[in-house]
């Protein structure tokens, strides 16, 4: 079965060619982003092991950032290996609110890539729902598009049925921590059973931590051990 799939990616990429997304040159390994593109994308190497705040202190083992150690969030680790800036910015920004889907499955690629290497692997990956409202205005959930393809890159379940988010929280985008918590509080509910002990919560960019909080919070509140946080990048 593997040899047919890689049978289909090759005729695939011989008629298709894959093309960067960020300077229109041929893509490498199948993917639509060069290699000078690709060593340029800024990392987020240097992190909180928690929250995934950038630190600017260098530091030889994992260590907590000043926020987590006055109040530990919900969620236990967050893997989020690019800060978002310059092209991941981009990709980020024009998948969102551009509607550039093929942006998702290179930011699935990145991620997964970087999850392979560092990640425990949990039992399933729940992307952060939106509000129906918010779904409707947009057309899609950018969490849920990212994860469709890290979940078929690392073969780990996809569950989009078992949390909603009932409150039509507004913009986050300019809102200082605090208010983003107030603005999140009880903005999300688990509707069905959840079997797993470990999770996965999934999204684009985690700029405070706040909507990670609140969503780890009430999975855990429903009997889920343990919760990481997976994003392509971090704010």
């Amino acid at each position: 079965m593997k040899m047919v799939y890689n049978w289909i990616n090759i005729i695939q990429d011989y008629l298709l060619p894959p093309t960067c997304i960020l300077c229109g040159n041929p893509g490498c390994n199948s993917r639509d982003l060069c290699h000078s593109c690709y060593t340029h994308l800024p990392r987020n190497n240097l992190c909180c092991y928690r929250c995934a705040e950038i630190l600017e202190t260098p530091v030889t083992t994992p260590v907590l950032c000043g926020r987590c150690l006055s109040r530990q969030p919900a969620f236990d680790e967050t893997y989020a290996p690019f800060i978002h800036q310059g092209a991941i910015r981009h990709l980020i920004g024009t998948l969102k609110f551009s509607s550039n889907y093929k942006n998702a499955r290179l930011l699935g690629m990145l991620l997964a890539d970087h999850l392979k290497q560092t990640a425990e692997r949990p039992d399933l990956i729940l992307p952060v729902p939106l509000h129906k409202t918010r779904y409707r205005q947009r057309g899609f959930n950018q969490a849920i598009e990212i994860a469709r393809t890290v979940a078929k890159e690392l073969q780990i379940p996809l569950d989009v049925t078992s949390c909603s988010r009932h409150r039509d929280t507004p913009h986050q985008t300019q809102l200082p921590a605090k208010k983003r918590q107030k603005n999140l509080k009880n903005a999300f509910s688990v509707i069905k059973p959840i079997h797993a002990r470990h999770i996965a919560i999934l999204d684009d960019v985690m700029t405070t931590g706040s909507t990670a909080h609140e969503l780890a919070y009430v999975l855990k509140k429903a009997g889920v051990g343990r919760v990481d946080v997976w994003v392509c990048a971090r704010a």
